[in-house]
């Protein structure tokens, strides 16, 4: 009999996984590290003080919060030593994308000789709806849990080498993936695109998330700051991100909003949303790290589809 270990992509889903009762232990792994400075090197010391840097600074994490709920889960899976079976539940946006990458880079390491399998969820019967796992039904769940990915050693190298990609200091080399459709890693193309659309494009110095934050506003004009953040929530796409990330970047865009309650844009705010006038010496922040590249070191060329470094 083989022994198992689930490796899922948060708290909800774990508490999910534990009433179907599949066989094998579960470790959560709590992290959002496609927000803010990574380190190749998953697990290391820097690597940690590194993120706690980020999420103290960014999110007012504390130090007992970090080693309580992350440390301690991350140390859980370094005593999961016995298992041959690790079973992977992630979805198919770049949140879960990226914490999957730095899952596997980490089990190429320190995992050799387990059977390595995931199991994403995503597109839907109809080929159109995308579904993260707690949506679906438990029905859902156990067909994708039956159908799961078992993954070649050169899957696990491939997501190691994006890994490392998405932790340098240029996203070009991370543009310039070509060969996705050779692995088995369905999302992940979508997710790297997403990722390289968050860097400022050359129009307004604003990212597609921020901009089309100011278009919701715009043309929704909705009434409070919850309907506006419902909105951006329901129509963002392949980002996954929740509510705390959202508050943090319109933060930052609160000098573009006339009033949060109604929501409406200022003149400046309409006038960067039209390309008419551009926002990156003010917004730019010379700390602010997608990966391993500094944000406002790149422009997003948004006809071209291009990166370019300035």
């Amino acid at each position: 009999m083989s022994s198992q270990l689930h490796i899922t992509n948060g708290d909800n889903f774990t508490e999910r996984l534990r009433k179907l009762k599949y066989k094998g232990e579960i470790i959560t792994w709590r992290e959002m590290l496609c927000e803010g400075k990574t380190e190749t090197n998953v697990g290391s010391e820097a690597f940690w003080k590194t993120r706690f840097e980020f999420l103290h600074k960014n999110y007012n994490v504390s130090k007992s919060w970090f080693v309580e709920k992350t440390l301690k889960e991350y140390r859980s899976l370094c005593n999961h030593k016995q298992q041959d079976e690790i079973i992977l539940w992630f979805e198919f946006d770049l949140f879960c994308q990226i914490n999957m990458l730095a899952v596997l880079s980490w089990l190429k390491t320190h995992r050799r000789h387990a059977e390595i399998s995931l199991v994403c969820s995503g597109y839907q019967e109809d080929g159109q709806t995308l579904l993260g796992l707690s949506e679906l039904s438990d029905a859902r769940v156990d067909e994708l849990y039956k159908k799961k990915i078992v993954l070649t050693q050169d899957d696990i190298e491939y997501a190691d080498y994006v890994w490392q990609l998405y932790c340098s200091d240029n996203p070009i080399r991370l543009e310039n993936l070509t060969d996705y459709e050779n692995y088995h890693f369905e999302y992940l193309e979508n997710a790297i695109k997403a990722h390289l659309k968050r860097f400022p494009t050359i129009k307004n110095g604003l990212n597609e998330l921020e901009n089309r934050i100011l278009q919701i506003a715009d043309e929704e004009k909705p009434a409070s700051k919850k309907a506006l953040m419902g909105s951006i929530l329901k129509n963002q796409g392949w980002y996954g991100f929740g509510d705390t990330q959202f508050q943090r970047i319109l933060q930052n865009l609160r000098p573009l909003f006339k009033s949060v309650s109604p929501v409406r844009l200022s003149k400046k705010g309409k006038e960067i949303l039209e390309n008419k006038t551009n926002y990156y010496s003010v917004i730019r922040d010379n700390e602010a790290y997608l990966g391993g590249a500094l944000k406002y070191n790149f422009l997003y060329n948004t006809e071209a589809h291009r990166i370019l470094k300035l």
